[in-house]
């Protein structure tokens, strides 16, 4: 199912699906901030040269579009650690970590992207939620992985209880990598096409591949047990006006997803 824009404080943000009870889940656009180009204009991320007062007034706006909920940013460094969220980590953010979870009201589950897929987790019932960042390297270390497990023990329930929302990344018809890429989720680069894997060779002839990273992270998030898996067919790549994109702009802003308890 394809996320649709929501107006939060005047902000276009693009809502997770879900019916969820107590539950929020969004993701901005690059729309509706103060920053000049190239991060033009609401850019969430911190350590990408743009005018801190800038950032600082964007994160301004977006906190104040998730009603107030407490954000916690992450510093996030294509790995696998999940951090749990409660009062005292509000005391000390700035924390490495790839995805984090909470079962505490009022608590931002937050990560950033700009390309890379951000996944939002919660249990059905409400009752906790996280995020993961998930960029090829991420994905393939296993922080979905890394974060069901820590929601599940942490709150004491089963995947199959958990839903996920897969937001904006670039998308399969833009994701071009190359044969480390598909070695890092086991796959054996091969001439033709394999499972989220399209083959299709440069025109000198050199080997390249189309991934899928929404396709290989429902399909970790279903052999964990998670039944509810959704997911936006939008592009980062290839909508410049409402996404920022490393791969299309290299410098740019960033994007962020926001889940949390009500």
């Amino acid at each position: 199912m394809t996320a649709s824009p929501v107006a939060a404080a005047s902000l276009p943000l693009l809502a997770a699906p879900w019916s969820v009870p107590g539950v929020g889940a969004a993701m901005s656009t690059r729309g509706g901030g103060v920053s000049a180009a190239p991060w033009d204009s609401l850019n969430l991320g911190a350590g990408v040269d743009d005018d801190p007062q800038a950032v600082a007034e964007n994160r301004r706006r977006f906190v104040a579009a998730l009603g107030g909920a407490r954000p916690v940013w992450l510093r996030q460094v294509h790995g696998k650690d999940v951090l749990r969220l409660d009062a005292a980590t509000l005391e000390h953010p700035d924390a490495a970590a790839d995805a984090c979870w909470t079962s505490e009201r009022g608590i931002a589950c937050i990560v950033g992207a700009a390309d890379c897929l951000p996944v939002l987790l919660a249990r059905c019932d409400g009752a906790a939620v996280g995020a993961a960042h998930a960029g090829w390297r991420g994905l393939a270390a296993g922080v979905v992985e890394s974060l069901v497990e820590a929601i599940c023990e942490g709150s004491g329930c089963r995947p199959a209880v958990l839903c996920a929302w897969l937001g904006p990344c670039i998308g399969p018809q833009r994701f071009e990598v190359r044969a480390d890429v598909l070695q890092a989720f086991g796959t054996q680069p091969a001439p033709h096409d394999l499972p989220h894997f399209a083959f299709r060779p440069r025109a000198d002839g050199s080997a390249r591949w189309l991934a899928d990273l929404q396709g290989l992270a429902a399909q970790r998030l279903r052999v964990m047990g998670l039944a509810d898996v959704q997911a936006t067919s939008a592009c980062t790549a290839s909508d410049a006006s409402r996404f920022f994109s490393f791969r299309r702009e290299g410098r740019t802003g960033r994007m962020a997803a926001a889940v949390w308890r009500r």
